[in-house]
This record gives structure tokens, C-alpha cells and sequence, in this order.
């Protein structure tokens, strides 16, 4: 089954939902006018400020959009681990002059009141973050006309998510800038993945849902090739990342083509879960003694993530990237869109062109 064909956009193109403020109103509206699918990243916003940008969103667009949430996580961090990873920052603190933040042990991200809100007025797609919904929560949301996607690493995950009811799947390469959504943060497991073609074909041949496929996707040729190899469609978070709606801090998106960030890591530096950045000072200096404890990590680093940005200083911030990031454009969301269809109807042609042959 294709998203396009069901009527929900023109092209196989999502949008990905990315938090921290880049995934606003203004890109989500852009990619839908343009024939994609626009999302809405409602991770760390209240429920209030999430009702408010979907209201903002449907003045601006009478198209289909999708609205990302945050899992609830389990409370599993060693304090004394998140303890020990506060005195490694501490020279950092100093350095930003600004205090270490508090974690507050609360990992549900207003989980409940935004499915409640999501519920009361229905959005075209809801999407989910670090986990599966209740089978209860996924019914509910296709009695009331919404298409569920969950992102899912694995092939397992692939199949509870299908167990649960869910409506089509997000495949999530490694190759993925920003947090890996992995259903459990299984620190034994290390911060390797499966890269995005070969999880593709397990997940392919596991369950029989719609797939949309993320990670590192950046031209239309590649959407074309993870088309043909299975995917209904292509979420691209990284390559909306330089248009000028994302709401992304300039020097995240200076740096995204800046030839002193060549490489992306894996990391746990910034949030405590496993995500891909840029790799800076702060990754190198800190990467390798940072526990598995979200969202405490990501709260005790909030205060000098914020430091660094009203600093300029690139080589504190969270850079978050996909391995395609040099390929980035700053286009438009709206023609950057619709140069993907281009490429995507080139690569298409050419294929044929060489099967003719």
C-alpha cells in the first residue's frame, strides 16, 4: 500500500518531525503545500503549546499533516551514573557560566494529555518516538480517522508495532540524524545500527504494512532507490534542515556544509540516548562518558546547549545530522520539494532508459 495513492499527499515525501523547535508550523505548511507530507514535532512541548502550533498550522494549510509524539520512558538511569556525568561537566558549566540542569525524573513528555488532545480533534497522521502505543491508544486513533506510524530499528519492532495495530511504519536507519528511535535504550547493545537498505528488506519481509523509509536520504534518486527496494515512502529530516522555515539555530545550519564538521557520530553526550550530530569538542570530550539516562542527560545539558547557541559557539551544540548532511540545500521547504520530484522522475527515467538498453 503507497501513502500517495491513498490520498494523503502528491509525492512519497515526509517531512521528518525533528524537536528542539526546527519542525514548526512554517516548514510543516510549506511541505504539504508543496505535495509532501509536513510534520509537527511535538516532542518537549507542553500540550497546550502543541495544540497551539496545530492550530496554527491548519490557518496556514488545508493539507495533510502529521503530528510526532514522544513515547513515555521507563526510569531506569543510575542515579550515581547521571551523578558521575555531572561532575564531568562541570568544567563546562563554568566555562558557559550557567548552571547544570536538574533532572527531574519525568520521562512521559506530557504523553497522555497530547493523546487526549490528539484524540478530541483528530489530525490526518500522528506518529510516534522512542516506543509503540497501547493497542487501546492505536485503536482509538483509527476509529477517529488517523493513521498511526511507528518508528521502528528493528525487525521486531516492526512486528509489535504490527501486533499492536499500528497503521504504517517508520524505518529508521542508522544512517538517521538525530535520536535513534529504538523501542528500548539497551546500553549492552552499544550505539551501532542497521543501515537503512538492509533494515528495509528484514523489516519488508516481516510485516506487511506501509513503510516509510529514513536515514540519510537527500536526493530524489535515493528516494526513488528505497522505493524500489520496498519503502512506500521517504521521510527526509536533514535535508529540510537548511531551509530557511526550519526553526534551527543559523549555525546549525552553517555547519551542516562547514568543512570543519566532517563526520557524524553516534552519541549520548547531549540526551542520554543514542543520536546522531555532527561530531564537535563537546561529542569528543564527553561522548564517551555519558551514561544511558534519558531524559536526565538531556536535562542536565539544557542549560549549556542554550549557553553555546547565545555564545556561537557551534562546538557546544547539539549539531544534530544525518550522514547525507554535506548534500544539504538551503532551499525553500516548498522547492526543495518539488526539485525531490524532479530528481525522483530523473532516476525513474533513467532506470529506464538502461532497462531499454
Amino acid at each position: 500500500m503507497s501513502l500517495a495513492p491513498i490520498g494523503l499527499s502528491r509525492y512519497p515525501i515526509v517531512q521528518a518531525p525533528m524537536a528542539g523547535g526546527v519542525s514548526g508550523p512554517e516548514l510543516a505548511a510549506a511541505v504539504t503545500a508543496a505535495g509532501g507530507i509536513g510534520f509537527l514535532a511535538a516532542g518537549y512541548k507542553t500540550a497546550d503549546g502543541m495544540y497551539k502550533q496545530i492550530e496554527r498550522l491548519r490557518r496556514a494549510t488545508g493539507g495533510p499533516f502529521g503530528v510526532n509524539l514522544f513515547m513515555p520512558q521507563p526510569l531506569v538511569a543510575d542515579p550515581g551514573a547521571v551523578e558521575m556525568y555531572r561532575d564531568q561537566l562541570a568544567g563546562e558549566a563554568r566555562w558557559y557560566e550557567t548552571p547544570l540542569g536538574v533532572p527531574d525524573d519525568r520521562g512521559d513528555d506530557g504523553y497522555e494529555a497530547k493523546v487526549a488532545i490528539l484524540l478530541e480533534d483528530p489530525v490526518p497522521v500522528v506518529s510516534f518516538t522512542f516506543g509503540c502505543p497501547s493497542r487501546e491508544v492505536l485503536q482509538a486513533f483509527a476509529a477517529a480517522g488517523t493513521l498511526t506510524v511507528v518508528t521502528v530499528t528493528s525487525p521486531q519492532e516492526a512486528r509489535n508495532a504490527r501486533w499492536a495495530g499500528a497503521g504504517a511504519l517508520c524505518v529508521q536507519g542508522t544512517e538517521a540524524g538525530g535520536h535513534q528511535s529504538t523501542h528500548r535504550d539497551d546500553p549492552q547493545a552499544g550505539l551501532a545500527g542497521t543501515g537503512l537498505l538492509a533494515l528495509l528488506a528484514e523489516v519488508r519481509a516481516s510485516v506487511d504494512l506501509p513503510l516509510i523509509a529514513a536515514g540519510g536520504l537527500m536526493r530524489g534518486s535515493q528516494i526513488t532507490a528505497v522505493l524500489a527496494s520496498g519503502a512506500d515512502a521517504a521521510q527526509l529530516g536533514t535535508a529540510f534542515l537548511a531551509c530557511p522555515e526550519s526553526g534551527a539555530h543559523p549555525l546549525h545550519k552553517q555547519a551542516l556544509t562547514n568543512p570543519l564538521f566532517v563526520t557524524t557520530a553516534l552519541t549520548r553526550a547531549f540526551s542520554g540516548r543514542p543520536a546522531r550530530g555532527l561530531v564537535n569538542r563537546f561529542v569528543r570530550e564527553h561522548g564517551p562518558y555519558a551514561p544511558a539516562a534519558y531524559p536526565q542527560v538531556h536535562q542536565l545539558t539544557g542549560g549549556l546547549r542554550r549557553a553555546a547557541a547565545e555564545a556561537g559557539d557551534a562546538q557546544g551544540m547539539a549539531l544534530w545530522a544525518g550522514q547525507g548532511h554535506r548534500l544539504a540545500r538551503e532551499l525553500p521547504a516548498g522547492e526543495l520539494v518539488g526539485l525531490l520530484a524532479a530528481e525522483m522522475e530523473a532516476a525513474r527515467a533513467a532506470v529506464s532508459v538502461r532497462s531499454a538498453q
